[in-house]
């Protein structure tokens, strides 16, 4: 089972593996404050990607079909995910504002397209 969550809210029993999804480090979060179990910047928009969108949600649709591209093309950057998964419950973090709109929620919906992780 994949799960999102903001690295911003506190850690929970239910969360299980928690792995932080971004390029870049949450800002105002110390290394040692965020509880984590991996950082998997691969998994994560290009820097290119995550500038243009902008996390603006009339982007929203091209991001989506832009990011599965370049999932598509980097299967060995996703793949812990799946199989993480596979044996518990995986918590993908963010640090974006806005919960709707971001890089776990495509990222999410693609892995459950792609496997029998949906729940």
């Amino acid at each position: 089972m994949i799960k999102i969550k903001r690295a911003y809210d506190p850690p929970a029993n239910t969360d299980g593996t928690r792995i932080l999804v971004e390029r870049l480090w949450p800002r105002g979060i110390k290394k040692e404050a965020l509880k984590l179990d991996d950082w998997l910047k691969d998994a994560a928009p290009s820097t290119e990607l995550r500038k243009w969108f902008s996390h603006d949600p009339a982007k929203w649709p091209e991001f989506q079909r832009r990011y599965r591209a370049e999932l598509d093309e980097h299967p060995d950057a996703w793949q812990p995910l799946v199989e993480a998964a596979k044996t518990g419950k995986v918590t993908l973090l963010f640090s974006s504002h806005d919960a709707e709109h971001n890089n776990v929620v495509a990222l999410k919906a693609y892995l459950e397209e792609r496997s029998d992780l949906k729940k």
